[in-house]
């Protein structure tokens, strides 16, 4: 005998929306990791902010102040840095043709579909401008957004605590741990970006290997990319390696793969768990699962995800032992 179900309106609009809610996520998934990137940011630089605040500094003068501290921060350096690495770089490009030619000699490759490819690279050249061009203004939307929600910080915390009646205090609370976090991971990472830039210079150093500065600069800022920077990185190293001798280049291989293997087992959990707090073996399986579900944004952003899904978890852990 056939059983009769009956489904409530209520029931069909929850699904509906449910669909209609996963749909428009799907879409705006884009937006939506720009949006937490720029959530990250607030977070770092808020300390920064607050402290200008104390100083009853106007709160959009005190952001205006903040960006114009971080990009001379970065500028000084890079200024620093670029004479050398200016000069050790045009060298470095003067020297690739008589590297490159021995390699393809070695290794017996038509140097005809290289000039081919070299040949298309003019036809690419505007695409390449294009995306550029696309990059610089998504950098400046999210740094517009970003001060925007320093602004806004205050207000939007109420707002959304206020949603929560009766639980106004414990939301906000969270939502502070949060800021908290993710202010600390981003600045583990820039630690991180510094470490492994000493460690590649002092190895390239102790191997000879000429142009050692710029090699060891690329190496910290591809160490922004998970997995796949550090490959990057160590291809020029490498190929200047053999310049000197087969043994040198092995030597930059062996160099590179152990700082990969300090990097992946030891630097990055022991950072991340002073930053964050999170277990060494959680950081790693995040950055893995991270970089399987998403690839290269995904490896970056998974330990910040991470850190907002432990936060929520244990504040509905702790919710739950006080309700009992």
């Amino acid at each position: 005998m056939s059983q009769k179900v009956d489904i409530s309106h209520r029931t069909i609009v929850f699904i509906a929306v449910f669909i209609l809610g996963l749909w428009l996520t799907i879409l705006i998934r884009d937006l939506l990791l720009l949006l937490f990137v720029a959530l990250i940011l607030m977070s770092a630089l808020s300390p920064l902010v607050n402290f200008l605040a104390k100083y009853r500094v106007p709160k959009a003068l005190g952001i205006a102040i903040s960006y114009v501290i971080i990009i001379s921060l970065f500028g000084g350096i890079i200024a620093s840095l670029l004479p050398p690495v200016i000069e050790e770089s045009s060298k470095l490009f003067t020297a690739l043709p008589n590297v490159v030619n021995p390699l393809l000699n070695n290794l017996n490759v038509d140097k005809n579909i290289l000039q081919s490819e070299f040949a298309n690279f003019s036809k690419n050249l505007i695409t390449f401008l294009v995306g550029a061009f696309d990059n610089f203004l998504t950098i400046t939307f999210l740094l517009v957004l970003t001060f925007y929600l320093l602004l806004e910080k205050e207000k939007l915390e109420d707002r959304i605590s206020a949603l929560f009646v009766g639980r106004e205090q414990r939301i906000k609370n969270i939502i502070v741990q949060l800021e908290e976090k993710l202010g600390a991971w981003l600045r583990g990472q820039v630690v991180l970006s510094v470490i492994i830039g000493l460690l590649s210079y002092i190895g390239l150093t102790l191997l000879n290997i000429p142009y050692a500065l710029p090699l060891a600069l690329l190496a910290g800022i591809m160490e922004i990319i998970p997995v796949i920077g550090p490959i990057i990185s160590a291809v020029p190293a490498i190929a200047l390696g053999f310049t000197i001798s087969p043994l040198v280049a092995a030597g930059a291989a062996a160099t590179y793969f152990i700082i990969q293997q300090l990097e992946n087992h030891l630097i990055v959990p022991q950072v991340m768990k002073r930053a964050v707090g999170l277990n060494p073996l959680i950081v790693i399986l995040a950055i893995a699962i991270g970089g399987r579900l998403l690839g290269i944004a995904g490896a970056l952003l998974a330990v910040p995800i991470v850190v907002v899904l432990q936060v929520v978890v244990m504040e509905v852990i702790q919710s739950q032992r006080v309700e009992k």
